[in-house]
């Protein structure tokens, strides 16, 4: 029986690019929302700011004061970073429910079975399954540190449970590790992608916005 080659064109279910492009708008607004809360919303450099603020318009305010007022801007912000961060939690469930009920072969785990079973004859065959696989087990460790991230995210958000608080600071550096980690991944996956579909796989980009496998075009 004679196998196929191994290609990245493959066909995506509505359901797969629904997920995916919510995925990278929740995700990047995650972001966008950490380096706000780290950089122009961080209480301590805005106690002065508030304290200046209000000198210029002919009032006094003390430090405590100015430091309530700038807590209270930097607490919404992190509010929309924790519902931000539901919204990922959710998206993770729909990831599973996806991979559950979508047809057989569009599965992740049956695409690595296959390219496992390949018969790579020539080196150009044996680099592009390797590479096939290493992208694909790529995208478990993503799901795994996407796992870990949403757990940890929940273990902040329900920080007063007597159960959860001797174990708060634990939980924020794993959860702050992996949050880099997944920001690796992406622009590591970003780059790649646009160098496939730049090279030997044109096309990549756009299957993922309308679904069709480019080689069958």
């Amino acid at each position: 029986m004679q196998s196929e080659p191994v290609t990245f064109h493959e066909s995506h279910s509505f359901a797969l690019r629904l997920w995916h492009w919510l995925t990278f708008i929740t995700i990047t607004a995650s972001l966008v929302l950490v380096l706000m809360g780290s950089t122009f919303f961080r209480m301590k450099d805005n106690i002065s700011v508030v304290q200046a603020q209000v000198e210029r318009k002919g009032g006094t305010v003390t430090v405590d004061q100015a430091r309530a007022v700038a807590h209270e801007y930097s607490d919404k912000m992190w509010m929309a970073h924790k519902y931000v961060g539901y919204g990922l939690c959710f998206l993770l469930f729909c990831r599973f429910i996806i991979e559950v009920t979508q047809p057989g072969k569009e599965k992740l785990q049956s695409k690595i079975r296959r390219a496992l079973a390949l018969n790579a004859n020539t080196l150009v065959d044996k680099n592009d399954k390797m590479h096939y696989l290493w992208v694909k087990r790529g995208y478990l460790i993503f799901y795994l540190l996407f796992f870990i991230m949403a757990l940890t995210g929940l273990g902040l958000a329900y920080e007063e449970v007597p159960m959860l608080e001797p174990m708060h600071d634990s939980i924020e550096d794993v959860h702050k590790f992996t949050q880099y980690l997944i920001y690796t991944f992406i622009v590591v996956h970003l780059v790649g992608v646009i160098r496939a579909d730049m090279g030997k796989y044109n096309g990549l980009v756009s299957s993922m916005i309308h679904g069709k496998n480019p080689s069958q075009s």
